[in-house]
């Protein structure tokens, strides 16, 4: 169930992005696992479209959040205000209260705004002058960085970083692909006619069907197995935390699933691990000096631990 929902929803949102297979189903693999995602490149490779197109897809709302250095708090979760008319105060819900949210340059915000969203991301919900409301289901954030202009931006807190279940890397697309591009855009934008595939009720019961995924005892010693070798490497300073292990796990499954599976394969950890990993990695000072990055060390660790075998 869950891996025809997924090739018909790829197929759906590829009528925009050209090709990109595997990132529309890592953008799935996160709202599977009721996660949300950091997508980091340059701009102007298909970020804001692929989330549009993936929320019409999935029959969801959606909003975007453009972060600035001057957005506050308020303009996130809403705010109350009083209604003269009718000598009462109203709650105005902000652009969370929606159920795929897309956080534009996420780190030009201050870090007071950037931490509004911990309490959304984390516990799907928002406190507003001391009122707690629940967000829509399912809820997704996909949050956009980018990685080469750094002036003017505000590193994101390990706090926050640690709440993303995957980071994204889209990259440019090929020749090939880019030519297609322009043929497909060439009288209109495809984005507009696009149609839903499932439902927000659907997703939330391929959600649940994602948790019955198994995972033999094996295959869950070897997802603990290279989230502490994160921590016993030399050249990480801060590895992976117990939520970055779950995060593991959940990911794996939700691969395991769009694939066809029942079940999870080391392999599934092992394609999921540098998503999930990389960007909770702290990496040591003279490590960082001899040009050692995130992916070269989870692909180190990964390739270091024993993988289980069947009897």
């Amino acid at each position: 169930m869950i891996a025809e929902t997924a090739r018909r929803v790829r197929e759906n949102v590829q009528k925009v992005i050209v090709g990109k297979a595997e990132i529309i189903d890592l953008a799935l693999v996160a709202m599977l696992c009721e996660g949300h995602a950091l997508l980091e490149d340059v701009p102007g490779t298909g970020k804001t479209t692929l989330a549009r197109a993936l929320a019409a897809s999935l029959g969801c709302s959606f909003r975007r959040i453009q972060f600035t250095p001057d957005l506050l708090p308020t303009d996130v979760t809403g705010l109350s205000w009083f209604n003269q008319k009718e000598q009462r105060f109203e709650f105005r819900p902000g652009p969370i209260m929606s159920q795929v949210v897309l956080a534009d340059e996420i780190n030009r915000a201050t870090p007071r705004t950037q931490s509004a969203l911990l309490e959304a991301m984390q516990e799907r919900q928002v406190t507003v002058e001391g009122t707690t409301r629940p967000l829509p289901r399912p809820f997704l954030v996909l949050a956009t960085q980018n990685p080469v202009e750094l002036e003017g931006t505000f590193p994101l807190p390990e706090a926050q970083i640690d709440r993303f279940l995957l980071r994204i890397a889209i990259g440019y697309p090929t020749q090939e692909e880019e030519n297609h591009l322009l043929e497909r855009f060439r009288a209109a934008d495809p984005l507009a006619d696009l149609s839903a595939i499932t439902t927000p009720e659907e997703i939330t019961t391929l959600q649940a069907a994602r948790q019955q995924i198994r995972v033999e005892a094996s295959v869950r010693n070897y997802i603990v197995a290279v989230a502490r070798a994160t921590r016993e490497h030399p050249e990480i300073e801060l590895g992976a935390s117990p939520r970055a292990t779950l995060a593991l796990y959940q990911a794996s499954q939700a691969w395991a699933a769009i694939s066809g599976r029942e079940y999870v394969l080391p392999d599934d950890v092992k394609e999921m691990a540098p998503h999930v990993l990389t960007h909770r990695l702290m990496i040591a000072p003279q490590a960082q000096l001899r040009g050692r990055r995130p992916e070269e060390l989870v692909a180190d660790i990964v390739a270091s631990v024993p993988v289980p075998v069947e009897d």
